[in-house]
């Protein structure tokens, strides 16, 4: 199965193409540029040193959230029009499991605990057991406080596993607290499109016109208009 993989849900975008669990291109983009100016040319670019299209995809695949709702808007609505033009099946995959991927054939056996920082002392995370080389879902994506995430990696009484942009967040203030606590190193803890694609291949398709964006909370400025209407009413 040939996978064209695209994620947008933090600061860094990256695209991918990955067949039956190989790399076959990447790219990956850091600079100060809106996903909306990057996005598309690093993807067209990739397809054409590849000598790929489109048409060549068996499935087209994003990151859909938690994350940057800017950002998982901007990707989510590319996949969608890169979809729409070939009639392609769509997959939207959790952020969080698609981090998580960043540890499968690493060695480490215990909990990956993916998090993203979601501000005001909130993270974006879900716990995932890795075992044989392998990943399994424990817990769903939520956001929660980081002392509720502090209990509950404390009751797992196994090695824990960091991993996503609030990793080093969480390191620091659960260091000496939780026995085992592991930071991933750099290059093994952020989001990139081909963790987005190896979540992606078990996963059920839908359409271009289904594939919606996954949000766990709303938006800030929802958030602030809605509590100001509590206090006006």
């Amino acid at each position: 199965m040939r996978i064209l993989a695209v994620e947008t849900s933090a600061g860094p975008a990256s695209c991918a193409v990955v067949e039956d669990g190989r790399v076959i291109a990447s790219s990956y983009n850091n600079t100060a540029q809106t996903h909306s100016q990057t996005l598309m040319p690093m993807v067209e670019a990739m397809l054409e040193q590849a000598a790929l299209t489109v048409a060549d995809m068996d499935r087209l695949v994003v990151s859909a959230g938690p994350g940057s709702f800017t950002g998982v808007r901007i990707g989510v609505a590319a996949l969608k029009g890169l979809a729409f033009t070939e009639n392609k099946p769509c997959v939207g995959v959790s952020t969080l499991a698609a981090i998580a991927r960043n540890a499968e054939g690493v060695g480490f056996e215990g909990v990956v605990c993916a998090a993203m920082d979601a501000r005001c002392r909130q993270v974006y995370t879900a716990c995932f057991l890795a075992e044989g080389g392998k990943i399994r879902r424990l817990s769903a994506d939520e956001a929660i406080s980081t002392d509720e995430l502090k209990t509950r990696l404390a009751a797992y009484n196994k090695p824990i596993f960091l991993v996503g942009d609030g990793a080093r967040l969480c390191y620091n203030e659960f260091c000496g607290e939780i026995d085992s606590l592991l930071l991933a190193p750099e290059h093994l803890r952020f989001q990139t499109a081909v963790g987005v694609a190896r979540e992606a291949q078990e996963a059920s398709t839908v359409t271009a016109e289904e594939l919606q964006p996954l949000y766990l909370r709303l938006p800030q400025a929802e958030r602030e208009l809605r509590a100001r209407q509590q206090l006006q009413g």
